[in-house]
């Protein structure tokens, strides 16, 4: 399809090339966590859309740019859900334990695209070989947290933080919700609620005045 077989219409356009890169996007997701990121091809993921790589090709520039979607669109919709029931809380203490249940509620919901965004992650590369998302991901991720325990400690619910400690534990948070994420996908059957529960405890535990 050329770019001058564009329907005249800018809305109706807009609206069907939203939902078939919507559509796209999703199947690229579906195909990364069924098949891992080396084998999910172009051809792969236009086959399970039911469309041609040429469709692809009219939304997409190439295979990079579609894959670079999936860890986008996970964090925008990752904020979209943890941050209002975090901004819901007027406590810091709840602010945290709604950070780490609101986290794992979501990757538990989300199962399949948390598979595609460690494979994409792990794998997309710059030009000079640097992990695309590696620096970017870490700063988004972690100022919530630290803001959290930043706050906690002006109010005299945490203890003293440093700079340098405060990420220290920020890191400790966010690895222990990422480790939960990889036991996921290992056990798929693991209790959520009782990790969360116990995530919440030690976390209580180790920031407390």
């Amino acid at each position: 399809m050329s770019k001058k077989n564009k329907p005249t219409n800018q809305k109706e356009m807009s609206f069907i090339e939203k939902a078939r890169r919507t559509q796209i996007v999703e199947c690229a997701i579906e195909t990364i966590a069924e098949l891992g990121y080396a084998q999910a091809s172009l051809g792969q993921i236009a086959k399970r859309a039911n469309i041609s790589k040429g469709v692809i090709s009219y939304h997409f520039a190439n295979k990079e740019e579609l894959l670079e979607q999936i860890p986008i669109e996970y964090y925008l919709a990752w904020q979209a859900y943890v941050a209002p029931r975090i901004e819901a809380q007027t406590s810091p203490k709840e602010m945290l334990r709604v950070y780490i249940e609101s986290n794992l509620s979501f990757i538990d919901e989300n199962r399949q695209h948390v598979i595609a965004v460690i494979e994409t992650v792990s794998n997309m590369r710059t030009a000079d070989g640097k992990l695309q998302f590696a620096e970017d991901h870490d700063e988004a991720i972690l100022l919530p947290i630290e803001n959290i325990l930043t706050l906690g400690m002006q109010q005299g619910i945490f203890r003293e933080f440093t700079r340098s400690s405060a990420r220290v534990m920020a890191l400790t948070i966010r690895h222990a919700i990422d480790g939960f994420t990889l036991e996921l996908v290992r056990k798929p059957h693991l209790d959520v609620q009782e990790y969360a529960r116990e995530l919440v405890t030690i976390f209580d535990k180790t920031t407390k005045k």
